[in-house]
């Protein structure tokens, strides 16, 4: 079974060029959206872990990444697809908005 991948600034752009499928959670400690959504981002990187690779990037110890993404609001879902970014979601959304984005972009 496979869990989200912790992301930081350091590993970001890595893990984004050397994978075809990135879905990144940006989320806090203190956000209650975000921890509403965790149990089903961690659903999530086990059941699509053939097809994307799912990490989590805490906004308050990565600034970096999240101020160069324009996270403004959280939690905030982005795809990237060959180390760009092709899809966001902002606030919390059930599962199947989520899922139907990734397959989405894993058919194209």
């Amino acid at each position: 079974m496979s869990s989200p991948l912790h992301v930081t600034d350091d590993t970001f752009e890595e893990t984004i060029k050397t994978n075809d499928l990135v879905l990144i959670d940006f989320w806090a400690t203190w956000c209650g959206p975000c921890l509403a959504l965790a149990p089903i981002i961690d659903e999530i990187a086990a059941e699509y872990s053939k097809k994307a690779v799912v990490g989590k990037l805490d906004v308050d110890k990565n600034l970096f990444t999240a101020e160069r993404f324009h996270v403004l609001s959280i939690p905030t879902l982005i795809l990237f697809k060959n180390g760009q970014e092709v899809d966001r979601l902002v606030g919390l959304c059930i599962k199947n908005n989520i899922t139907s984005l990734i397959d989405k972009h894993s058919l194209s």
